[in-house]
């Protein structure tokens, strides 16, 4: 009998699996108040942007770029804007400079979605759309990183919840995180190559595909 009771096999526990998680300090934010990115808020428009003291293309991305996405688990002022916009702005310029540094942004993508903080979440699929699109290879290269990536997207798929005040704000500033999972993994799908829809499936089971109908 004892040998029974050992044999059974719980299910994962399901409480808790959409409660947010405290982050730690991000090295974005100690790097940012030690003075190492050339960058400001811009405060003379509308909307708050960024300012680049220097020219964002003859930037060390091997250096930077991951620090950029490591801020995008930030959600205080001005390190949030700071971070996704600065995301932004480097995937724009970077060109071939992205696909060498893939392997050292999977850390902090993983950890911004794993805060399970809906804006962060909303940011970092954002981000990873842009990803995608940054250059020659890119999506492809993502698809050996999807088992580090993709299990969060997985737990929230199906969660339509608007962070907006309402429907028409929410739609306007694409914040339902239900769609926005849906639609990064349709774009990993198109940007992946071959085997791309086959290990998100593996990942997400109930994917259907965007490309062979």
């Amino acid at each position: 009998m004892a040998n029974m009771k050992k044999s059974v096999v719980e299910g994962p526990p399901v409480a808790g699996a959409f409660r947010e998680r405290p982050s730690e300090p991000t090295t974005f934010r100690m790097f940012y108040e030690r003075g190492d990115f050339q960058i400001m808020v811009d405060h003379g428009t509308r909307e708050n942007r960024i300012k680049w003291r220097v020219d964002i293309g003859t930037s060390d991305y091997q250096h930077f770029l991951p620090l950029f996405f490591d801020g995008l688990s930030e959600t205080a002022h001005p390190y949030e804007l700071l971070a996704r916009q600065g995301c932004h702005d480097l995937l724009d310029h970077g060109g071939s400079k992205i696909l060498p540094v893939i392997p050292q942004l999977i850390s902090p993508i993983r950890n911004a979605l794993n805060t399970r903080n809906r804006q962060v979440m909303c940011t970092t699929l954002k981000v990873l759309q842009h990803l995608v699109r940054s250059g020659d290879k890119v999506g492809e290269a993502l698809t050996r990183y999807y088992r580090q990536i993709l299990p969060i997207f997985n737990t929230f798929r199906s969660m339509r919840v608007n962070l907006g005040d309402g429907f028409d704000y929410s739609q306007q500033k694409r914040e339902n995180i239900g769609d926005l999972i849906e639609e990064t993994l349709q774009m990993f799908e198109r940007y992946g190559g071959e085997n791309a829809f086959i290990n998100i499936k593996h990942m997400v089971p109930t994917y259907e595909s965007c490309v062979h109908k």
